[in-house]
């Protein structure tokens, strides 16, 4: 091929709408550098069309591709001394698989931990002696199980319990094991154990014992010293997510007291003087380090935006993933450079995102507001919902809001009572009253859109994926009159049938929220549930979904789908081979399409 020849072929190539482009160019996760081989790190990338797995030499410069599967790959673990690269194995999107590794340099795929069956992952630490592992397991038969894995041996299980647990961290020495746990029974708030390596327990730490509060625990990572008893925790005890240091040799707690006013994490220095701080609050993020001996808390320079990951390198330098709703996301450095750019297509940015708050049933609800540049309402417009519920939009970079945006709607995305970053009793609200709660603060966001001359008030779309699918059926069928069209992606759609034949986790999650099992407390699912309400939707729904999910099975949409077949609603679904979303770019792209192609029709929007 000539040269003229191949500028034109470039050239074709990315001949497309900018939205499209945002999907297609290539882009990467923040890198994960080994411990004790800092130059050797691991990301997950797009750049084949598929995300996949990559080792990064970072010496040479060499990048290579570690798995290819038709789905895609991105549970992955670099080994602390860098040889070998471990991989979660499932069937197309199910979850349900095995760990595998690779050697960092290539080679051959191997069973990571021989002699444990196929489970739901339930977290993995690596032994810096290269041998050692501890694995998570969770089944729908049999809960929770932990296991010490040598090389060469036999798994030992070392824990197991019928309600949810993790593997949270394995100490700098390998002597220590520290595990989330919700025996308590109450799935939103995790308690701490550490075991030794023969599964005794070496200390216990539970907020949720001794007080009406509900109040959670996480591990954040042991001190990255040998012989080093610390261990890094979030608590929730002042109503918002902070870092302590837990010695659990002695107990002592060192409680750091930030009086920074949204959720705070932390990870370690690598030497262990200090933290990395990772500031959330209000849709927006920053980063600190703060100096353990004096106390001091000193700003780490970003950009205004978000940063939806960070470490701190050997040399003292930060590495982060940056974006804004406006500029793509980005690895880089404090030290001034882009730690990853990988070559080819460049995504196009899109609008800034603009703040409004809405005073609403529970209190200030905080929203973000996109619209096409120069334009003026009121605009069809787009209510795209958040999943989790415990996550919470950002002012970052996202391909799917960006194209609603150069299809000239308004998107409006609410942190509705259940989002993070808020605070805990605003994450914490939504139970028993599963759904309804959030559909009020998103009504009173309707409401203020409408009122504010932004949004048509006849050409308003509900649309989300995962709990935002959920939330956007149960929305067409309890607030009929409110919306003009729904898009739900891997939703909840019947509620019990959806508890029954999801992953035991996820069981466990909604047996918290809502107080009980569907026997327990009929009532409560019920009222929570979209079927119940599906003769009422007047809005045409598009409804798309994973036939391999594990996390909003199949069987539960087809429920739904059936009862409006039966009444003549209008609707369309669309069935993949996927499992809780696709990380195939084509597939992604035809959902996308579909999408704007359903909206287009039914409310005569511009395509």
């Amino acid at each position: 091929m000539t040269e003229s020849n191949g500028s034109a072929a470039a050239e074709r190539k990315y001949d497309m709408p900018d939205w499209e482009k945002r999907f297609r160019a290539p882009r990467v996760s923040l890198p994960d550098w080994a411990e004790d081989a800092p130059d050797r790190s691991l990301f997950v990338s797009n750049a084949t069309g598929t995300y996949e797995l990559y080792a990064w030499d970072r010496a040479t410069g060499g990048q290579r591709q570690v798995t290819d599967r038709p789905n895609g790959t991105t549970d992955g673990v670099l080994s602390p001394d860098g040889a070998w690269i471990w991989w979660f194995d499932d069937k197309d999107g199910d979850e349900f698989g095995v760990w595998r590794r690779q050697p960092f340099e290539g080679g051959a795929d191997e069973l990571a931990a021989p002699g444990l069956e196929a489970s739901y992952p339930a977290g993995v630490a690596l032994g810096r002696d290269g041998r050692t592992a501890v694995v998570g397991c969770s089944t729908d038969d049999e809960g929770t199980s932990i296991h010490l894995v040598r090389t060469g041996e036999d798994p030992v299980e070392i824990y197991r319990h019928r309600e949810s647990a993790g593997v949270g961290d394995l100490s700098h020495d390998g002597s220590l094991i520290a595990v989330e746990h919700t025996e308590h029974g109450d799935a939103m708030h995790s308690a701490l154990r550490v075991l030794r390596a023969d599964g005794t327990a070496v200390a216990e730490l539970d907020d949720t014992k001794g007080g009406t509060e509900e109040l959670g625990l996480e591990v954040l990572g042991f001190a990255p010293v040998d012989g080093d008893t610390r261990l890094l925790i979030g608590h929730q005890r002042r109503g918002r997510w902070e870092p302590l240091v837990w010695d659990v040799a002695t107990c002592e707690e060192t409680d750091l007291d930030l009086d920074l006013p949204g959720d705070v994490g932390a990870e370690w220095y690598p030497d262990g003087t200090g933290l990395l701080i990772a500031h959330s609050f209000e849709a927006r993020s920053e980063l600190f380090r703060y100096d353990l001996a004096s106390g001091k808390l000193e700003k780490v320079p970003t950009p205004p935006g978000s940063v939806s990951g960070a470490t701190a390198r050997p040399d003292g330098s930060v590495e982060y993933l940056w974006s804004s709703a406006a500029e793509p996301s980005a690895v880089r450095s404090t030290t001034g450079e882009v730690v990853l750019d990988p070559p080819g297509l460049k995504s196009p940015g899109s609008v800034p995102v603009e703040d409004v708050w809405v005073d609403g049933p529970g209190g200030r609800i905080h929203a973000l507001v996109q619209k096409p540049a120069g334009t003026t309402g009121p605009l069809p417009t787009v209510f795209d919902i958040h999943g989790g519920p415990t996550w919470h939009d950002s002012d970052s970079f996202a391909a799917g809001p960006a194209a609603w945006v150069d299809h000239g709607y308004a998107v409006v995305r609410v942190n509705y009572r259940g989002s993070t970053g808020y605070g805990r009793a605003w994450t914490d609200a939504l139970k028993h009253r599963v759904g309804l709660i959030e559909l009020e603060d998103i009504a009173a966001v309707r409401e203020w859109a409408i009122g504010s001359g932004l949004a048509d008030p006849e050409r308003l779309i509900l649309t989300g994926g995962s709990w935002g699918g959920y939330l956007t059926l149960l929305g067409l069928g309890t607030q009929p009159e409110a919306w003009a069209l729904g898009i739900a992606a891997v939703p909840v759609a019947d509620y019990v049938t959806a508890f029954h034949d999801e992953m035991e986790a996820l069981k466990a999650m909604d047996r918290t929220l809502l107080g009980g099992t569907p026997e327990e407390v009929p009532e409560r699912f019920e009222a929570s549930s979209p079927l119940t309400y599906v003769d009422q939707v007047k809005a045409p729904v598009y409804i798309s979904a994973g036939v391999n999910d594990p996390r909003c099975p199949i069987r539960q949409v087809d429920n739904y789908v059936k009862r409006l077949e039966s009444r003549g609603a209008v609707h369309e679904v669309y069935r993949y081979d996927a499992g809780h979303g696709s990380l195939v770019v084509d597939e992604r792209i035809k959902q996308v399409k579909l999408e704007l192609d359903f909206a287009a029709r039914h409310l005569g929007s511009r395509g």
